[in-house]
């Protein structure tokens, strides 16, 4: 038996962490060894890697909440405050000795301040339980249709493997949210 290995990373309204759990099926039989999680934010060309050297170590069924500072993107005023860290692609790589052999990677589609001025959006409606005027279904047509968008860019990263066309995607809906933004005022 082999290790199967494989990363649950939730979409959360946090600014400022990124959780990812290890949700792998460990072989009984072949031992664990140097576990590393290594971490490319968009726009990077390289990864923040966390291995079982790091503080604290990385360890078989980790969730790890990860900052701009456990990211080395942030450099002061770490323990006390944490910088946004920005929506976009992030490409995530987890894998066990032998690393050649033994890994799995993902497209994680960060959406969360997208979906914050989503979520303000629809605040500002003020929706009520009865029948909405003309002018409160066509803003709030509006943003279930930018909701489609945003989650059309989240399957085209995560599920289809096109993360060129998920920023497509992303980057219309929140033109799309963006131009909500001076017509709602």
């Amino acid at each position: 038996m082999k290790h199967t290995l494989q990363l649950h990373i939730p979409h959360t309204m946090n600014d400022w962490s990124l959780t990812i759990q290890d949700t792998s099926i460990y072989s009984e039989i072949t031992p664990i060894s140097c576990p590393t999680l290594q971490v490319q934010l968009p726009g990077f060309t390289s990864a923040t890697t966390i291995d079982e050297n790091s503080v604290p170590p990385l360890e078989a069924g980790f969730t790890k909440h990860l900052t701009a500072c456990d990211l080395e993107v942030q450099l002061e005023g770490c323990g006390t405050n944490y910088n946004c860290l920005p929506d976009g692609i992030y490409v995530i790589k987890y894998s066990v000795s032998p690393h050649n052999l033994v890994f799995v990677e993902y497209n994680h589609l960060r959406i969360t301040q997208a979906l914050k001025k989503y979520q303000q959006h629809l605040c500002d409606l003020s929706l009520e339980t009865c029948a909405l005027t003309a002018d409160k279904k066509a803003k709030f047509d509006e943003l279930m249709e930018i909701k489609g968008w945003l989650d059309a860019a989240v399957a085209s990263a995560e599920y289809c493997h096109k993360p060129t066309k998920a920023m497509e995607l992303y980057n219309y809906a929140l033109k799309r949210l963006n131009k909500l933004n001076c017509t709602m005022c």
